[in-house]
């Protein structure tokens, strides 16, 4: 299997992901459903490692790149959450989807080649999501502090750029599978960390708990994907496409909510999915 269908997979995961945001209620707390989030993907992955009977934890050569992919991969969910409440979508949507060039960068500036048609596949693949996130923000309404937002956005960003490249980087010289437990168990540590100092409620409610179960495992199944590719050719590509969970919940939208697409959004698609497809030859 290919990073970029490993990225694909992950798209695909986090996409059902973001669909299932959309049956929690709003006054579910967001920290305690990222933490409920964390843990049932956390168990989902402790389930996998006992089924392949894997070693818990990761050589002590790349210990400290697991620790800090969990600080990131924190910083990514949280500039997520926190970015997407705020709002508006056709404002974070485009910061937090380029992603990948951050990814790309990473992989030039140790040593990858990557050609100028690449790297065009990717800016198309970019712009794809990108534009069928935007056109998919309906609301007028002014938000408050764009300055944060933003800030937000790039933390996200960042964060996921980071996670990935540093999970792949650790799984590369030590299995996937402990590596990200390790960057889990460092996430929801730190999450636990901040909650109590915030005073934060811990418990998402009976009624958010089903979905959130769904979104975990989604979720660990996504970051498993990503890390895997650490070990093939070209992994870099698994974060790329990975960038396509946007454009996928939105297509998920419109085949389980009936939400409808415009013509400019097929368009965002179909420019997107040729960049994936440019990169798979």
């Amino acid at each position: 299997m290919s990073a970029l269908t490993l990225g694909l997979i992950a798209a695909v995961m986090w996409g059902v992901h973001d669909v299932c945001v959309r049956f929690v209620s709003q006054k579910t707390p967001l920290m305690a459903s990222l933490l409920t989030v964390l843990v049932v993907g956390t168990v989902f992955h402790l389930i996998v490692m006992g089924a392949q009977q894997s070693a818990v934890l990761p050589d002590r050569s790349v210990m400290g790149i697991s620790a800090l992919s969990g600080v990131l991969f924190l910083m990514a969910s949280l500039g997520l959450y926190g970015a997407f409440q705020r709002g508006p979508v056709k404002l974070v949507s485009p910061i937090i989807a380029g992603y990948p060039v951050l990814s790309l960068a990473w992989a030039a500036w140790h040593g990858t080649h990557i050609s100028v048609l690449q790297w065009c596949a990717v800016l198309l693949i970019i712009l794809g999501v990108s534009l069928v996130a935007a056109l998919s923000d309906h609301s007028d309404e002014e938000v408050p502090s764009i300055g944060k937002t933003i800030a937000f956005s790039v933390m996200a960003a960042i964060g996921f750029a980071g996670t990935f490249a540093l999970g792949q980087m650790a799984s590369a010289h030590s299995g996937e599978l402990p590596v990200t437990l390790v960057t889990r168990c460092i996430a929801i540590a730190l999450l636990i960390i901040g909650m109590i100092g915030l005073k934060s409620p811990f418990w998402p409610g009976h009624t958010a708990l089903p979905v959130l179960a769904v979104m975990g495992i989604a979720d660990g199944i996504a970051l498993l994907m990503i890390n895997s590719a650490g070990h093939l050719p070209d992994a870099q590509y698994a974060s790329v496409a990975s960038s396509m969970f946007g454009l996928l919940t939105i297509v998920f939208a419109w085949i389980f909510l009936k939400e409808r697409l415009s013509t400019l959004q097929w368009f965002g698609c179909l420019i997107a999915f040729a960049g994936i497809g440019y990169l798979a030859l």
